[in-house]
């Protein structure tokens, strides 16, 4: 299986739009314009296809996990958590 057809999968299990995927790389600062993310699902055998490489792959799971998360508490603060109502 290749980085391809992982970032495809989790495109899909998640139900990310282009737009949803360019925000979430933001979230980890790595920029990467539209037409350069529709290369990386395009079929193998197409003129413009692009390979996905580990750090295209790693900054997405990165940004992903920040995303359904949120941000990491900085050093020396307190995690957090929504109280439960009764």
């Amino acid at each position: 299986m290749t980085n391809n057809d992982i970032f495809k999968k989790l495109r899909v299990a998640h139900k990310l739009r282009d737009d949803d995927i360019i925000k979430i790389l933001e979230l980890v600062d790595f920029r990467i314009s539209k037409s350069e993310l529709n290369a990386l699902f395009r079929n193998e055998d197409h003129p413009k296809f692009m390979a996905c490489g580990d750090q295209i792959l790693r900054n997405f799971l990165n940004g992903l996990i920040i995303h359904l998360r949120g941000p990491l508490p900085k050093k020396g603060e307190k995690k957090t958590t929504p109280k439960k109502k009764d």
